[in-house]
């Protein structure tokens, strides 16, 4: 069924050019994501095609006004991240409703741990179905955090006997100088995102008894060196920060029963200029190898703030008009 939709755009003219875009070029952008046909004629926008595809853009531009009628100013450029954030928004509603997502784990607070995006819902069954799996993207994007309810499930489902936490001791872009205390002191501030991440599953309590009894083990990628990692689930984080001799010895750990999950971000490696990013040779090395499965986030897979995404795709922007 079809039918002509008008829309009166509740916005000031001069917030009006806004949401048309330079030369309209943001209705095209509405045509491509909702499928229709659509124009400006004063301060109104027409559009035309199916039904269903008439109420959610009605329902998008009515998300739009609310934004300019509170004072919020948008440019050209937001008008668009809306547009796509609305479109993956309903796109995932469609997928959860024709294969709802399972829950993975119950964190010791009860709340449910899920896919929340296609993609991540991608990179779960990647890991269930693979000996090793690879999360390649931006921060945000919940790769080592759904690596680590996995894990925690396994364990619960005594699957693995142990889980095993590690990263490579690499600084930020910072020199951090010398740094006091034992070992453990020394590098528990590199391995914090993982305690985090893992307190927030498990009661804290049993995380320490479990630590202690070496069922999780929590330590740096140079502490696996020589060992053979038997039905253990081994989470690699920030792997584009190992070198490539790093990556092969870690891989190379890997025994029988044992899962590994190795994320990272290769637009964001801290190793000298010298060196080679261990990840991106794996992805060049290792792609296709049967028992290895590859999943790729973006930006609009971030599930943090919406600043965060909006970042990502800033900084994305300026690396590709700064390239040489």
């Amino acid at each position: 069924m079809f039918k002509i939709l008008k829309l009166e755009v509740q916005i000031p003219p001069q917030a009006f050019f806004n949401v048309v875009g330079s030369r309209d070029e943001n209705l095209r952008y509405f045509e491509d994501i909702f499928d229709l046909q659509i124009f400006a004629r004063g301060t109104s926008i027409i559009a035309s095609g199916k039904e269903e595809n008439l109420d959610r853009f009605e329902e998008f531009m009515e998300k739009i006004s609310s934004y300019f009628e509170v004072g919020h100013i948008l440019s050209p450029q937001d008008v668009r991240n809306l547009a796509i954030g609305y479109k993956l928004e309903k796109e995932s509603e469609e997928l959860i409703k024709e294969t709802p997502a399972e829950t993975i784990l119950f964190s010791y607070r009860k709340k449910p741990i899920m896919a929340k995006t296609p993609t991540q819902k991608i990179y779960v069954e990647t890991i269930k179905n693979n000996d090793i799996t690879f999360g390649i993207g931006p921060a945000g994007t919940g790769k080592t955090y759904l690596a680590m309810a996995v894990a925690v499930s396994y364990l619960k489902q005594n699957k693995v006997n142990r889980i095993i936490l590690t990263r490579p001791a690499v600084e930020a872009g910072e020199k951090l100088g010398f740094l006091p205390g034992s070992l453990e002191e020394k590098v528990d501030p590199y391995l914090r995102p993982l305690y985090d991440a893992l307190y927030d599953m498990v009661d804290p309590e049993k995380v320490v008894d479990m630590i202690e009894k070496k069922i999780i083990e929590v330590a740096p990628l140079a502490f696996m060196r020589g060992r053979t990692l038997n039905d253990a689930f081994i989470i690699l984080d920030e792997a584009q920060n190992t070198t490539k001799e790093q990556m092969k010895m870690l891989l190379t750990r890997i025994g029988f029963g044992s899962k590994a999950v190795i994320t990272g971000d290769i637009t964001q490696i801290d190793l000298p200029k010298t060196s080679q990013s261990g990840l991106v040779e794996a992805i060049k090395v290792l792609e296709g190898v049967k028992g290895i499965g590859f999943t790729r986030f973006t930006e609009k897979d971030v599930v943090r703030h919406p600043i965060v995404q909006r970042i990502i795709e800033a900084y994305n922007r300026y690396e590709e008009q700064n390239t040489d």
